[in-house]
């Protein structure tokens, strides 16, 4: 099979090249930029386009298909090339199902928690010596790729992002693998850019439970009262499992899992809401409720949720992905919750299409009310990039309806604030989904007064 990605630089895109490079395909790619790590991890074998940029003659009627990334635009010279030779056009997700379609397919989605239930139930397979196929979000400890396709493995676990398919498929990535097992882990709005109200937002998962094939099963999260509304609504014929926090204990900031007494690595009701749908998924994949738990006490989370920086008797540093209300709610509430003597100092970036929405930024009230010290950071060049209007100190303090609040739009005035602070017997939580305009968090950590 011959294949060529267009955008192959993105994070899905360029692993899923690795992935059929490694199932013997003949991959070739092209992007206007690459950016590490996908740019060593390309170059390691040899798919790092010789020259950036877009070439209409890399388009010819040799190719099996093209694989369309997201970051590619409508008027691509190759997307045009290949659809007036008449080549065939997958997204990444269509792809993904056409190399599942024989399998059993395990999809998770929901907007928050995806990442890390996708990360437990590649964690409990790999320690039970399955073989699986894989789409996960985040780099996993253990696992050299993001995907992988083979044409052995009986499964394959997908991470199902409700974001579009690519720019000339305008479904959601979920809706596209019909899955046999489903999981949706909770509905909070986000990405107002392409569902501009919560009931365009809600709509896709109700879709979601009617691409389940019919007699599947559906997982979900019974804490959520819109979710559950919408799972009673349905008329799909498919088996639904309702989930909650498992039973646990709390002891010298480790949570213990019941009745076994596991100890995890892991902590906060969102992820125990996790693992229980993880260890749901593997019930249904015939792995033992023992032989689960046993895999899950080696978990150590999946990269950038709630990933230590930085740790002693006094202090510890995070760094995690939260970015939209509810992952930061979640997040704080988890931390504090974990380390009640202890102060917390909080710092959310916000740089996506919604968070910098002045229309939206009011769904963040009150999200960082558990925090001893709240900031919010925004780089004054993505309002730029993204030609929207700045906001202001009070416009912030006002949307997150906490006047102590802090903002800064300048990296090296946060950083000197962060470093003025004392830590002792105090967790700094840093959060974002970019990368606080350069930050080199272990640095700042190891920087930190006690």
């Amino acid at each position: 099979m011959r294949i060529h990605f267009i955008a192959i630089g993105g994070s899905a895109m360029h692993n899923l090249a690795i992935a059929l490079y490694k199932k013997g395909f003949e991959v070739s790619g092209s992007d206007d930029v690459v950016f590490e790590p996908a740019k060593s991890r390309l170059d390691k074998y040899g798919l790092l386009p010789a020259t950036m940029g877009w070439d209409e003659s890399r388009i010819s009627t040799v190719l099996d298909a093209v694989i369309l990334g997201m970051h590619a635009r409508i008027d691509n010279p190759e997307l045009l090339k290949a659809q007036e030779l008449g080549v065939k056009i997958y997204s990444y997700p269509e792809y993904i199902y056409e190399q599942s379609k024989d399998k059993l397919r395990v999809v998770i989605g929901g907007s928050h928690g995806k990442t890390t239930i996708t990360s437990m139930i590649l964690h409990v397979l790999n320690y039970c010596k399955r073989d699986f196929d894989y789409l996960v979000g985040a780099q996993l400890a253990g696992f050299e790729t993001m995907v992988k396709v083979t044409d052995e493995a009986p499964i394959m676990i997908i991470e199902g992002d409700e974001y579009l398919a690519s720019p000339i498929d305008r479904r959601p990535k979920f809706h596209l693998y019909k899955a046999n097992i489903a999981v949706i882990s909770g509905i909070a709005w986000d990405h107002i850019n392409v569902f501009p109200t919560y009931a365009d937002y809600t709509h896709q998962f109700d879709k979601f439970i009617n691409t389940i094939e019919s007699g599947g099963t559906l997982i979900y999260c019974e804490a959520d009262a819109d979710l559950k509304e919408i799972v009673d609504a349905s008329k799909a014929t498919v088996h639904k499992i309702a989930y909650g926090i498992p039973a646990h204990r709390i002891e010298s900031g480790i949570t213990y899992l019941l009745p076994a007494n596991t100890p995890l690595q892991i902590f906060g009701d969102h992820n125990l809401m996790n693992l229980n749908a993880a260890k749901l998924v593997c019930s249904q994949l015939s792995i033992h409720a023992d032989d689960f738990d046993l895999a899950i006490a080696s978990f150590t989370g999946a990269s950038k949720r709630l990933e230590v920086i930085a740790a002693d008797d006094l202090t510890n540093v995070y760094k995690d992905f939260a970015h939209s209300p509810s992952k930061l709610t979640a997040t704080i509430n988890a931390v504090k919750a974990q380390f009640a003597n202890r102060k917390l100092i909080a710092c959310i970036e916000l740089h996506t299409f919604s968070s910098l929405n002045k229309d939206f930024l009011t769904e963040y009230a009150g999200a960082m009310d558990q925090a001893d010290d709240a900031i919010v950071f925004i780089d004054i060049k993505s309002f730029e990039q993204k030609r929207m209007t700045p906001f202001s100190e009070d416009d912030v303090q006002h949307a997150f309806a906490n006047p102590n609040l802090k903002f800064f739009n300048d990296a090296a005035k946060l950083k000197e604030y962060l470093l003025s602070l004392n830590y002792k017997n105090a967790n700094l939580l840093m959060m974002s989904s970019g990368n606080y305009a350069g930050f080199d968090l272990p640095a700042l950590a190891a920087m930190l007064k006690r």
